[in-house]
C-alpha cells in the first residue's frame, strides 16, 4: 500500500483511470460484436449503421489512450473489410 502523498494520489488516479478504460473498452467490444453479428447474418443496411457507430468509437478510444492507434486502426480496417465484403 502507497504510504507517502504523492504515492497515494497516484493509486487514486491509477483506480480512477482503469475503470474509465474498462468502461470504454467494453462498450467497444460491444459495439464490435454488434457489426460482425450484422455481418454475419447478411444486413448490409444494420451492418453499415453498426459500423458507423463502432468506428468513432474505435477511434476516439485510441485518441484517449485506451488503445493503441494501430490496434485502432486495424480493429477499424477488419470491420470495414467485412461489411464491404456484403456489397460485393
Amino acid at each position: 500500500m502507497a504510504t507517502h502523498k504523492s504515492a497515494e494520489k497516484r493509486s487514486r488516479q491509477n483506480e480512477k483511470r482503469r475503470m474509465r478504460n474498462t468502461s470504454v473498452k467494453s462498450s467497444v467490444k460491444t459495439q464490435i460484436k454488434s457489426v460482425i453479428a450484422a455481418a454475419e447474418t447478411k444486413d448490409k443496411k444494420g451492418s453499415e449503421t453498426a459500423l458507423a457507430a463502432a468506428a468513432p468509437a474505435i477511434a476516439k478510444a485510441a485518441s484517449k489512450g485506451v488503445f493503441h492507434k494501430k490496434t485502432a486502426s486495424r480493429k477499424i480496417s477488419r470491420l470495414t473489410k467485412k461489411v464491404n465484403a456484403l456489397r460485393a
